[in-house]
């Protein structure tokens, strides 16, 4: 259980969350990475031939396995039907490996992925946001699963927060950072990666040029690879093995594969797939710890629910921005960019769609050149393929943003805020470790 204060007491907290159902409706869509806590929600909703018992058996091993995120207030849980308003979710892998020392050894647990969702309001638009593992971030003071108090720290890596507190302590720290009010939150091992990934049937991805990263013994040729198993995992883990061998470069390649998830799990081959569904759904529940909040497959459906008719382009996959060339303690580490920030938040705040800047690079990837042509409709233009380099420091720190604040609602992201849509297809920019 976690030190949080209040959510009445928390300052600059941007939340306007609410939680009630409306009328059930069919058809949704979404997943994210390593497993993602949505993909249950997807097959849950969708998978009307699995049998009742076997919901259940899913429900109550979800609930065994759930963390209370609240600090002791509790959440409010819909009824089935979609939300009334917002969704924040934020999703986290671990590095645990749970004692598997196939894993490799651990000293710490660490949040390997830390990845924010948002749902506007009207449920036209979301936006997932990836915190690099590295970023220099205040830790606010955290009780661990011990009972042990850490104190408030001014600086260290996100990825600490695990270590620090658990789920609540990563969940408190996101909120400090992004001044957005997170009521949901899942955590996912390395082990669920791999039994979601095999349920599915495998994730096609591109890869522009070979990957070989021996730290993670992965080794791709270029061309188009069907993952599942353990390689989706190593994918997804690589970081020497694609961009410029940082975890800027990571997160891009992670983004390839997300938004190769999305469309996979939105397939028809995939939906109409009871026994592909309930492989999904098992696969997430024993794998996953889940908020109370978010514990029990009423409340992911009405999630998932909200989903249902926002199209591949208005979902966007974008990367806090931060700079790796930096000093002092954020030498090999990830300096936040705060003002550029603001702007992505203040925009989450506002539920504007988010448009990147035809300057923003993507370190990790470049545009596929066999996609497949535009869905008619589509308003975000594929970027144009440039040398992968690190975004260079801009903005200076500024406040919280507040509910006025940010660029006009047509103006793009700041540059150095990369990322794609779940519409664009890309490649891997891989190279040999």
């Amino acid at each position: 259980m976690s030190d949080r204060p209040s959510r009445s007491s928390r300052p600059n907290r941007i939340s306007g969350i609410a939680r009630h159902g409306r009328l059930p409706r069919s058809n949704p869509m979404l997943a994210l990475v390593k497993g993602l806590a949505l993909v249950l929600a997807v097959l849950l909703v969708s998978g009307g031939t699995v049998a009742a018992v076997a919901l259940w058996n899913i429900d109550r091993t979800i609930q065994s396995r759930s963390i209370d995120i609240s600090g002791g207030n509790g959440d409010d849980v819909p009824a089935v039907g979609e939300f009334d308003g917002g969704v924040n979710l934020l999703l986290v892998g671990s590095d645990s490996g749970e004692g598997d020392l196939s894993y490799g050894q651990r000293d710490a647990e660490l949040n390997d992925v830390t990845m924010l969702m948002h749902i506007s309001e009207d449920h036209t638009n979301a936006v997932v946001v990836s915190i690099p593992r590295d970023l220099i971030v205040p830790i606010p003071s955290c009780t661990n699963e011990e009972g042990v108090k850490n104190p408030a720290v001014s600086a260290d890596a996100i990825n600490m927060t695990l270590t620090y507190g658990g789920l609540p302590c990563t969940v408190a720290t996101v909120e400090q950072l992004t001044g957005l009010d997170i009521p949901f939150a899942a955590k996912i091992e390395f082990s669920g990666v791999i039994e979601m990934s095999n349920a599915i049937g495998g994730v096609p991805v591109c890869v522009a040029e070979p990957i070989r990263d021996e730290k993670t013994d992965l080794e791709l040729s270029a061309g188009e690879h069907t993952l599942q198993g353990k390689e989706a995992l190593q994918f997804l883990r690589t970081r020497h093995g694609v961009g410029d061998g940082s975890d800027l470069g990571r997160i891009s390649n992670q983004q390839v594969f997300l938004s190769s998830l999305v469309r996979t799990v939105k397939s028809s081959e995939t939906l109409t797939n009871p026994a592909k569904l309930y492989g999904l759904a098992k696969a997430a529940a024993d794998n996953m710890s889940l908020s109370t909040s978010l514990a029990n497959y009423d409340t992911m459906v009405s999630i998932a629910l909200t989903l249902r008719d926002i199209p591949l382009e208005q979902v966007a996959f974008v990367q806090y921005p931060g700079t790796t060339d930096g000093t002092g303690i954020y030498t090999n580490r990830v300096k936040p960019l705060e003002a550029d920030a603001d702007v992505l938040f203040a925009k989450i705040l506002a539920d504007e769609p988010v448009a990147l800047s035809p300057d923003a690079v993507n370190i990790g990837s470049v545009p596929d050149p066999n996609a497949p042509a535009p869905t008619p409709g589509a308003t975000t233009p594929a970027p144009e393929a440039t040398a992968p380099t690190v975004p260079p420091a801009t903005g200076t720190p500024a406040p919280v943003p507040t509910a006025d604040a940010g660029a006009p609602t047509d103006s793009p992201l700041p540059s150095s805020i990369s990322g794609q849509t779940a519409a664009e297809y890309t490649c891997s920019a891989g190279r040999l470790d």
